[in-house]
């Protein structure tokens, strides 16, 4: 999991010390990238330029790297990121216990990737908000960029793994206004879900994203699957019990029985999902849980990079 073990993620005890391991190794890696073009800003870093004083010159890149960089302490910009976090029981899928041979879900995965967009977010000085939502908005703080304000949000962002969920159900659509409504300025705005709701109120679904491009905000959204369990369905042969980790529900039956009809399905939906980001102007990016942190991280490089 980029330079994170499974055993610490086992743990997720220290979230700013596992959310600042990632962005290191993501930021070393950019040296080495072709994304390295972005990386000055980015990593708050600029190319050294002969006959600048050398007294700003970063010597752990320069060990790292062989580049001569300089620490840019003046600059600073004015973006504004909303993080929202869908934090439904559906999100704590697979179950994590302490027999689990894999200690990685969808609501771990997003706490630490939106933990490691927060570092980065901090190091550019940008102001960062979070929000989270099951069947209601349960936090909503609006963006700041001090050290206090983030050490208070991975406090929350614990408190979500601390306190795992079942048969609580999600209202995404309705949170998304909510929260397009509670955003003032124009934002930045990242969206950790699975983005399963009831079938029937998909339309709505829509319209809450488009609700959130009105307001001319910039989207991401971080469709969190896991791809091998609930796209590709890939489970042995062999009897089931499923449940439903919103409603309940169980059902028995093997695999091979549905699995054509289901990933059939699912495609469908993640496609109509894709062409409604797509319709207005929302990045959609299938963010596997298993892939690592890297191509979150890649993707809001990218993204911020355009908005420059």
């Amino acid at each position: 999991m980029d330079l994170i073990t499974n055993d610490q993620v086992r743990d997720l005890g220290n979230f700013e010390l596992l959310a600042r391991q990632v962005v290191e190794g993501f930021i070393i890696g950019l040296h080495k990238s072709p994304f390295h073009g972005f990386s000055v800003e980015f990593a708050e870093h600029r190319i050294y330029n002969q006959g600048e004083p050398m007294k700003n010159v970063d010597w752990k890149v320069y060990a790292r790297t062989d580049k001569m960089y300089t620490k840019r302490y003046e600059e600073e910009t004015n973006l504004r990121c909303q993080i929202v976090i869908d934090t439904s029981s559906s999100m704590y899928f697979p179950e994590v216990t302490q027999t689990s041979e894999d200690y990685i879900n969808k609501i771990r995965f997003s706490a630490l990737a939106a933990a490691s967009l927060m570092n980065l977010l901090k190091k550019q000085r940008d102001a960062f908000g979070l929000s989270t939502f099951d069947e209601t908005v349960d936090i909503h703080t609006r963006p700041k960029s001090s050290t206090t304000h983030y050490r208070l949000l991975l406090t929350y962002l614990q408190n979500i793994i601390d306190n795992p969920t079942r048969d609580v159900n999600t209202a995404t659509a309705d949170a998304l206004h909510q929260i397009a409504e509670s955003i003032h300025r124009r934002s930045l705005v990242i969206i950790f879900s699975d983005m399963f709701d009831d079938g029937e109120r998909e339309a709505d679904l829509f319209a809450a994203l488009q609700h959130l491009k009105h307001a001319k905000h910039e989207v991401v959204l971080f469709h969190t699957v896991d791809k091998k369990k609930e796209i590709d369905f890939e489970f042995e042969n062999r009897p089931y019990e499923f449940i439903d980790m919103e409603s309940g529900e169980r059902v028995k039956l093997q695999p091979n029985q549905v699995k054509e009809y289901y990933v059939e399905q699912v495609v469908a939906y993640k496609e109509r999902l894709r062409m409604k980001c797509l319709q207005y102007d929302i990045d959609y990016v299938e963010a596997d849980i298993n892939a690592g942190f890297r191509p979150v991280l890649q993707q809001y490089l990218v993204k911020r990079n355009r908005m420059n």
